[in-house]
């Protein structure tokens, strides 16, 4: 694409561009972004919001749309840093293509990663800052720096645990009574309930973060068989404490929001497994290349219903459902803008 300025003539239909920044095709920005994958987000919002005590309202959304622009963010930094390798590995991503120029790239990151922090500030003021400020360090520092070392997995972990608590800080100003007669606590006490929701988190991405350094070669089988079962332990670590009441001795009979929010959380579990799970042990037989992305997109997309575990495990089973009804949604358009 050329980068000259071009004066679209009077009455003419072209789109305006900049002279510095061409404007590509919104279907070239689409692909970019990887625009689908971001419905994983909102559900890290929620689940946060959820433990932290109040899981709906106009600052859990304000940090929604926060998260989203900043993963896009992500996504188009990724593309402009890895502009030498794709070119090599992936040429028919936007900008090794030449479909998009590489620092259109860092300026689409730039944008969204303001944006991003002026919506963290509009909706948590200086609380809602404190967690998107080093989650949007984490993520710069990712994709320039850490992507490629030893820390890789783990700084990715990082960025979407924060995620969470991004949520847990939006969600816990005004904390409900819990059924033990807690608080909240404010902020400290909203960052200890998202803790584990945003360790599982965590743990899940880092497994996707290892497999996709294997996307290009394939991996060893070992590999997808120790993120299979550190999946399978994330799937139990969210729905046991929901199931155990009602299955070990003595038994009784339950509340019914207590059978509801069981229900809800283990059919997330069960989605979660059904496509990640089941993707990663395709990988174990078959550990070449093709199988690697699609466990990476099978997890990727597999945020959506450990999100909504979590969601109807902290108490909010219709929200829970309503973000599992997302999953299908996610899964359909990655069919045509994929997630990786």
């Amino acid at each position: 694409m050329s980068d000259r300025k071009a004066i679209p003539h009077a009455g003419s239909r072209q789109p305006l561009q900049s002279a510095k920044f061409p404007l590509p095709p919104l279907s070239d920005l689409v692909s970019l972004v990887r625009a689908p994958a971001a419905l994983s987000v909102p559900g890290d919002i929620l689940a946060g919001a959820t433990a932290a005590g109040r899981p709906l309202g106009p600052r859990t959304a304000g940090a929604m749309a926060s998260s989203v622009c900043l993963y896009w963010a992500g996504m188009a930094l990724n593309d402009y840093a890895d502009a030498a390798v794709d070119s090599v590995e992936r040429p028919t991503r936007p900008v090794p293509s030449g479909r998009v120029p590489r620092r259109t790239a860092l300026a689409v990151a730039t944008g969204l990663t303001g944006a991003g922090l002026g919506l963290a500030a509009v909706s948590g003021g200086r609380r809602g800052l404190a967690v998107a400020l080093p989650l949007t360090a984490l993520i710069w520092a990712y994709d320039l720096k850490l992507k490629s070392t030893p820390a890789g997995p783990a700084a990715m972990a990082g960025a979407r645990a924060l995620d969470v608590l991004v949520g847990a800080v939006a969600g816990g100003g005004s904390p409900r009574a819990y059924g033990d007669g807690s608080r909240g606590g404010g902020t400290g006490g909203a960052l200890a309930r998202g803790a584990l929701p945003a360790l599982l988190t965590g743990v899940h991405t880092y497994t996707i973060t290892a497999l996709s350094r294997h996307e290009i070669s394939g991996a060893p089988a070992r590999l997808p068989a120790a993120t299979l079962a550190v999946s399978s332990a994330t799937a139990l670590s969210t729905v046991l404490p929901s199931v155990l009441p009602a299955v070990l001795p003595p038994r009784r009979a339950l509340p019914r929001e207590t059978v509801v929010r069981t229900a809800v959380a283990s059919a997330g579990v069960l989605a979660y497994l059904g496509t990640y799970g089941r993707a990663q042990a395709q990988a174990v037989r078959d550990p070449r290349a093709s199988s690697v992305r699609r466990a990476v997109g099978a997890g990727i997309l597999a945020m959506v219903p450990l999100q909504a575990a979590l969601t109807a495990r902290a108490g909010a089973p219709v929200a829970a459902a309503l973000l599992g009804a997302v999953h299908p949604v996610a899964q359909r358009l990655a069919r045509r803008v994929s997630p990786t």
